[in-house]
């Protein structure tokens, strides 16, 4: 008889404790201050790696304890004062309060933790750009009461809407559109038949997408097609029961990139830092050297943002991605940039047999998964022997595991890049080159 694993139990909420003096060792990958007292271990947010500070325990656990900072004793050198006046309330930019050297060895210190197993001796690259003004998209939530609404992030830790007047790691762009939008909404009956709102800015230039949560009359409507001409911005409307907006081929949204012009419905994914973007995929092309005689796989290739630059290059490309309308996108952005050396196949990559890859002569793997990483899929791509197997990824936990698999069937780890695609925040996204041993 097989026994129960027992369950494993959240932290329990208890009234607040005492305030304590702790000494901040360590930070986590959430940008928790990581202390111990009498040999327990405590997170405590806002707090910083070489400082004390008093802390007051909110939340008890057999493992660990978490605390609120009440006061910081004696400060890191490292610690700046954050330059969004939302920073304390908005659960985006963890790391504001960290000077920017500090945020990548901190993300480095996890990453080297998390890949220990397989990158010990690889020296972890760095690739960033501007710290703030980087993002060219965003969700915006709304929530109405009546006569007054608030628009903004989630609170830290929260489902709380903290309202926001700027938001500086937006675009120029979008913070000017943003604001606006704030002050066309604050009187307008729009506010009460909203779901969301999601900001967006490419090559086309900007645009808002309003998710509704009702039918809307025909003259409101029109009163914001008004305000968004007024603006400079494309309006796109998701109507009630609707998974995405309907957009015609030429009201379509397109960046561009590597000499080449990427069409993409407004709410499907695009990497949100424009210039991140750019350097990732040189980065991509420069380590996995596509040429002449390559066939590359590209998984999950989204409309393309991998897969067509990489057709430059090599003899052959196949990208693959689950979702139907982004496999159609891929192949009419291929035919667009006059690239016929390219096929795009939808599949779901989380089922191991979803695909037949024996027919496909692949020299080179290229994979970027979302968070939950590829390793239902990853014994489909050992069979069929690629030489190099490069891993773009937005989960180091993920990467490390699937590593780990790939390592065990007989590849090793080349090179491994952190790369800065959300600075100010705790997120870390890597790029890892692995090659086939002989």
């Amino acid at each position: 008889m097989r026994r129960r694993t027992p369950s494993r139990r959240s932290p329990k909420t208890h009234s607040l404790g005492p305030v304590q003096s702790y000494q901040v060792d360590a930070l986590t990958n959430e940008a928790k201050g990581v202390a111990r007292l009498a040999g327990k271990v405590t997170f405590i947010d806002g707090a910083l790696p070489g400082e004390i500070v008093e802390a007051q325990v909110f939340k008890e656990g057999r493992r660990f304890d978490e605390a609120n900072l009440v006061q910081i004793t004696q400060p890191s050198p490292y610690r700046v004062t954050p330059e969004c006046v939302h920073f304390s309330k908005c659960g985006g930019c963890s790391f504001q309060h960290l000077a920017e050297p500090q945020q990548f060895e901190a993300k480095k210190n996890w990453l080297e933790g998390q890949l220990r197993n397989v990158a010990s001796k690889v020296n972890i690259e760095y690739l960033a750009d501007a710290p703030t003004k980087y993002r060219r998209r965003a969700r915006i939530s709304i929530q109405s009461h009546k006569e007054s609404f608030q628009m903004g992030f989630r609170g830290k830790a929260s489902k709380n809407i903290i309202q926001i007047d700027q938001c500086i790691v937006l675009t120029e762009k979008l913070q000017m559109v943003y604001a606006e939008l704030k002050v066309s909404l604050a009187g307008s009956s729009l506010v009460h038949q909203l779901g969301h709102i999601e900001l967006l800015e490419d090559a086309k230039g900007a645009a808002v997408v309003f998710r509704l949560t009702d039918v809307i009359s025909d003259d409101l409507k029109a009163h914001w097609q008004v305000w968004a001409g007024e603006q400079d911005v494309a309006l796109y409307w998701q109507q009630p029961g609707e998974s995405k907006a309907a957009v015609e081929d030429g009201a379509l949204r397109h960046y561009e990139l590597d000499g080449l012009t990427f069409n993409y419905h407004p709410q499907d994914f695009i990497q949100v830092n424009e210039m991140m973007n750019q350097k990732m995929v040189a980065q991509a092309m420069a380590w996995l050297e596509p040429n002449d005689n390559d066939v590359v796989l590209d998984l999950f290739c989204g409309v393309g943002n991998f897969s067509l630059p990489l057709a430059k290059r090599a003899k052959q490309v196949v990208g693959i991605e689950v979702q139907e309308n982004m496999v159609e996108a891929g192949r009419k952005n291929a035919q667009l940039n006059q690239l016929d050396n390219i096929t795009f196949l939808a599949a779901d990559l989380t089922q191991s047999d979803s695909v037949n890859l024996s027919k496909i002569d692949v020299t080179k793997v290229l994979l970027d998964p979302p968070r939950a990483g590829a390793l239902e899929f990853l014994d489909s791509i050992v069979k069929i022997k690629p030489m190099q197997i490069l891993y773009v990824s937005c989960s180091a936990s993920t990467l490390a595991r699937d590593a780990e698999y790939l390592v065990a069937k007989g590849y090793k780890v080349l090179r491994v890049s952190l790369m800065e695609m959300f600075p100010q925040t705790s997120h870390v996204e890597t790029m890892m080159l692995l090659q086939k041993k002989k």
